[in-house]
């Protein structure tokens, strides 16, 4: 979790991050991260090279999806759709979606709450 300071009051006070100095995480050779978490929710950088395909899963953490440059192609439920640059997908906690990258993507990505499964893997 992040590491934060304390003012005088107890209150836990502000942390600034640099994406330029968070290591990127290799997850595959079609998948690259990098992760920025509070206490309640989590922001992450995904890069994905074309043909990357995320398996259809679920999870508690409700999803926001920010397509920054590319494409990507859901599959949620039976529905399909394509969330292109510009445009933010809401994934709703626990309904099982996949991802298909359509074009090498650079997307932005929020949960909330915080993805502990994420975390773990980089500990580890």
């Amino acid at each position: 979790m992040a590491n934060y300071g304390t003012i005088a009051s107890g209150m836990p006070s502000a942390r600034l991050h640099r994406w330029d100095e968070i290591a990127l995480e290799k997850i595959t050779e079609m998948m690259s991260q990098k992760i920025i978490a509070g206490e309640r929710q989590m922001l992450t950088q995904i890069y994905l090279k074309r043909g990357a395909l995320i398996p259809m899963h679920a999870h508690e953490s409700e999803q926001m999806t920010y397509i920054l440059q590319g494409a990507l192609r859901f599959r949620i439920g039976e529905e399909e759709l394509i969330v292109r640059e510009g445009e933010v997908l809401h994934i709703p906690a626990n309904v099982a979606h996949q991802a298909e990258a359509l074009e090498d993507t650079f997307e932005l990505d929020v949960f909330s709450p915080v993805r502990a499964d994420w975390l773990r893997d980089l500990d580890e």
